[in-house]
């Protein structure tokens, strides 16, 4: 094979690459314009999700009543407390919730987008304290006569709503009135069945917040764990109560002890001074690049305007909420997508002085640097995965979140968006 042969396939060979190269770069593109297009198009359909410091929202304080807890179950009863609680604000809707216990009797409940107050506290509520007892009746003699009279008491039982797995709106087929249909768990049903067996033909009194709702007579002994609640009750009544009961009973009495409202106004003023700042930064950024590089800092600043809507789109698509703190992980992440960039730029420069062309350079460059950035790029996402784990805040945990991201879509910009578009316009020859 002659010499021109052998020069000409390496030059074929050599355009084939460029070519596909350059078919890269066109499609990654072609895919964020589309990406940034969806952003657009679903900015008033699916907003972002913002927190209580962005969106405004009630910031509201309880304290837990502790005192006849044993203490080596305080912390189990304070996580169970924080799950009903959770469970509760889910059931209405509420978008986003934060709820977390803060020491051994704090509970804090944050309701972004909700700013009446009183309907805050509404919505948390106390669940409904639902009781079981058996109605008997006893003769008792009224001072100063002989005459016996007969009174109806109502004697405890040891089942209580503590026991309810779940509750629903049934029908009654009868009368087509509205009732609530409770299953007991493991425990609840064992004791329903032994207070039914052993009290056949006694009245067991429904109380509900101290209030008797219903007393159905006992025919004989019920086994399976499910009973019914009849009363008069409207179909928003029977819903409100089903949803409620559902839930639990509250493991502790809690008390509200704190309230604060972050109003809307404040919320988007905060907004904007984060975007404001984001922008800013964005733009000083990319000056930074082109003074410093040229076309390359041109490029380097395309790829971080991709790096951003690829970071937009995920907290979108996974509905990540963002606060204050996450939108300054996501600028301390922009920071990082740029050492990227300069640590191949520099990496570059070393094997330009050495007589390579500009791509045999920028190939070598990224080679070499590559370790270096991926090294120190999973150095910061195992800190964020540690802070994120053991953070007591949702803001710090939401700042973990957020950098984690910021610093995983950075490592992708810089090895294969910043490298595509920058392969594409280079030359082979010098």
């Amino acid at each position: 094979m002659t010499k021109s042969v052998v020069n000409g396939l390496k030059i074929s060979i050599i355009q084939f690459n460029m070519t596909r190269t350059r078919l890269w770069a066109i499609i990654i593109i072609l895919i964020s314009g589309l990406l940034a297009l969806y952003l657009n198009n679903t900015y008033q359909t699916k907003p972002f999700k913002l927190g209580l410091d962005l969106n405004g929202g009630i910031h509201l304080i309880y304290q837990a009543d502790t005192s006849k807890i044993a203490k080596e179950d305080i912390g189990q009863s304070m996580e169970t407390l924080k799950q009903v609680i959770e469970a509760r604000v889910n059931a209405f809707g509420v978008s986003e919730p934060i709820i977390q216990t803060e020491g051994m009797d704090k509970l804090i409940v944050e309701l972004p987008g909700v700013n009446d107050t009183q309907k805050a506290v509404d919505l948390i509520g106390q669940t409904p304290v639902l009781e079981f007892a058996l109605a008997e009746e006893v003769s008792t003699t009224t001072p100063g006569t002989t005459t016996p009279s007969t009174e109806t008491i109502l004697v405890p039982t040891e089942l209580s709503g503590k026991y309810i797995e779940t509750a629903r709106v049934e029908y009654d087929t009868r009368t087509n009135k509205p009732m609530i249909g409770i299953v007991f768990n493991d425990e609840g049903a064992k004791l329903f069945a032994e207070i039914t067996k052993n009290n056949v033909g006694k009245p067991l009194a429904i109380l509900l917040d101290g209030q008797v709702i219903s007393a159905p007579m006992i025919q004989g002994e019920i086994v399976g764990g499910q009973a019914q609640i009849t009363g008069t009750f409207s179909i928003q009544e029977a819903n409100q109560l089903s949803r409620s009961l559902k839930y639990g009973a509250l493991p502790v009495a809690i008390e509200l002890v704190g309230t604060q409202t972050i109003g809307a106004s404040l919320g988007v003023e905060a907004l904007h001074k984060s975007i404001d700042a984001g922008i800013y930064g964005f733009i000083i950024v990319s000056i930074f690049l082109i003074l410093c590089y040229g076309l390359r800092g041109i490029i380097a600043s395309i790829a971080l305007v991709i790096y951003t809507i690829l970071n937009l789109v995920i907290f979108k698509v996974f509905g990540i909420v963002l606060t204050s703190a996450g939108l300054a992980a996501f600028i301390i992440s922009i920071g990082m997508a740029v050492d990227g960039n300069i640590l191949i730029f520099a990496r570059m420069k070393e094997e330009l002085k050495k007589g390579k062309s500009k791509f045999d350079a920028l190939q070598d460059g990224f080679n070499r640097a590559w370790p270096s950035i991926r090294d120190s790029n999973i150095s910061s996402m195992i800190t964020a995965i540690i802070l994120y784990a053991f953070a007591a805040s949702p803001l710090i945990k939401g700042f973990a979140l957020v950098f984690f991201i910021g610093v995983a879509v950075s490592m992708f910009t810089s090895v294969t968006v910043s490298k595509n578009l920058l392969l594409a316009i280079s030359k082979k020859n010098k």
